[in-house]
């Protein structure tokens, strides 16, 4: 069996490597927002947005060096189903040839830490079924699932309670039990 190295990499605020822009919005667009028939500029619209000196939006990009590995956003709301919560992680995305090496975990997570340093308690995500395992094995806890048009499962993690645990799960209300 081959042992697969982790990459080196590094994550940088996408404000701090613009020139991965065009990159980013490519990915995501092609990922989520082609398939139902949105232009290129919708997508480059919305991640200038990213741009802006405000702490959230904010996209974190995942590079080695002039390569791009991948991609993480904090939004304010990522589900129409569920305006009420926030902020949300989304739109990862990481290179085929990166992925299953540690960059979409090292993506999530610093997402993750940027909205706790914030000042947020809890942080949310949402996943097609396929990814419950993946975020799971993050420390995420899903909490409802069939969300909306394409049957996404919620996720929350919430922010340290102890020295010991980065990240416990504090008790929660599940509208939709994950079964």
């Amino acid at each position: 069996m081959v042992s697969m190295m982790p990459l080196p990499f590094t994550i940088s605020d996408l404000r701090q490597r613009p020139e991965f822009f065009d990159t980013v919005a490519e990915r995501i667009w092609q990922a989520w927002w082609k398939p139902d028939n949105y232009p290129l500029g919708h997508i480059t619209g919305r991640l200038r947005e990213n741009m802006s000196d405000t702490p959230i939006p904010l996209a974190l990009v995942a590079h080695d060096g002039e390569t791009f590995l991948g991609t993480a956003s904090v939004i304010a709301s990522d589900l129409a189903e569920r305006p009420q919560l926030t902020p949300w992680v989304a739109a990862v995305w990481v290179e085929p040839q990166a992925r299953r090496r540690g960059v979409g975990g090292a993506l999530v997570n610093r997402a993750t830490q940027d909205c706790f340093a914030l000042g947020f308690s809890r942080v949310y995500l949402c996943a097609r079924p396929q990814r419950l395992a993946l975020y799971e094995g993050l420390g995420w806890i899903a909490i409802e699932r069939n969300v909306g048009p394409h049957q996404m499962i919620v996720f929350v993690r919430d922010a340290k309670t102890g020295p010991d645990q980065p990240f416990a799960a504090m008790k929660i209300d599940r509208p939709n039990p994950v079964r």
